[in-house]
């Protein structure tokens, strides 16, 4: 799922977004709270009229934001009250509100609160991070229940950091909830990916095969391959768009950064193998020019390139599982030094 933050992909039209067959974006719940307010969303026909998007749309809760962007806050078992990024005004975001938020921004798929913790982190520490997510998570389902439409999905967020038994736990909770798809919160914050993908390896059995399973924040191209071999099925992450407008461009053979004097006279696209519409058209000089002398346009094809190309990987992923192939791509991305597939 690219990220659409403030209801909007940087750089990108949703006609674009459409044109390289982004099925679901993701958009902040957090960020669009505080401006312009869910309540004015709502009022002008939720997100999908107020963007122009008629796909599916996922939000967060915001929690995330809550804990990574306030200055101040104080967390509770009724919630957390915080101070915005943008004026220091206060807030307080409990569940029934991180509910009744998404609600009114008329998402497809709603995320429960949880308690976003810090890494590295105790047992002690995850241990109640986990179970203060839960609680929440109850009100959310509870919450849900009762205003939700049924057009809506409300996913439960596995926590318990990089603890098997927190994370079996928790994962044990959620499923008696009975939540239609289930998050993998609290990873990609600074672990290395070895522990990362032990961690996913270990909850895989407690999560329900017939339920998807949604990675949050997750991650490099290399990341996405070997995360759906451990069950993964859903991802997003900001790194193809913001590495885009900083002009690291995504190749099969690894990435590039179009700044660089090499690609000065450079005539060849970003990418022999892509199929993009940036790819069949234009050249790394040309790109890096534009990157150069600090044009919109650079932002725009960077972006346009960079989606593709991850998406273009959930293709091959699926494809390589189609025909029962998948171990090869697996080996693909093991066998390079550096991974080409990863940042």
């Amino acid at each position: 799922m690219p990220v659409g933050t403030q209801a909007t992909v940087k750089s990108m039209t949703p006609d674009q977004l459409r044109s390289l067959s982004v099925e679901i974006l993701l958009c902040n719940s957090y960020h669009l709270m505080l401006r312009p307010g869910h309540e004015s969303v709502s009022r002008l026909g939720g997100l999908h009229r107020f963007m122009g998007w008629d796909r599916p749309i996922l939000t967060d809760s915001g929690g995330y934001q809550v804990f990574s962007l306030s200055a101040l806050r104080d967390i509770s078992e009724d919630g957390v009250s915080f101070r915005c990024h943008l004026d220091g005004s206060t807030h307080f975001l409990g569940p029934e509100g991180a509910v009744d938020i998404q609600r009114a921004l008329g998402s497809d798929i709603m995320m429960a609160l949880d308690d976003c913790l810090a890494y590295p982190a105790e047992h002690s520490a995850a241990l109640a991070s986990m179970k203060r997510s839960m609680v929440w998570a109850d009100r959310c389902h509870a919450h849900f229940q009762k205003v939700a439409t049924e057009t809506q999905s409300l996913f439960g967020i596995v926590q318990g950091g990089i603890y098997a038994d927190l994370r079996q736990q928790s994962a044990e909770h959620l499923v008696r909830c009975g939540f239609p798809g289930y998050a993998i919160g609290g990873l990609a914050v600074g672990e290395p990916n070895p522990v990362m993908y032990e961690v996913i390896e270990r909850l895989e059995p407690w999560l329900p095969e017939d339920r998807p399973r949604y990675l949050m924040g997750v991650g490099t191209p290399a990341n996405l391959i070997e995360c759906v071999a451990l069950g993964i099925d859903m991802f997003d992450c900001v790194m193809p768009t913001r590495h885009a407008r900083n002009g690291s461009l995504f190749t099969k053979e690894g990435h590039i950064v179009i700044k660089n004097a090499r690609y000065k006279e450079d005539p060849g696209p970003i990418d022999e193998t892509c199929l993009c519409p940036v790819c069949k058209t234009y050249s790394r000089a040309y790109l890096r020019h534009l990157f150069m002398a600090n044009e919109i346009l650079a932002s725009v094809l960077n972006t346009m390139h960079n989606i593709y190309f991850y998406l273009d990987t959930m293709r091959r992923i699926r494809q390589f599982i189609e025909f029962h192939r998948y171990d090869e791509l697996l080996a693909d991305i093991r066998r390079r030094p550096s991974s080409a597939m990863e940042e």
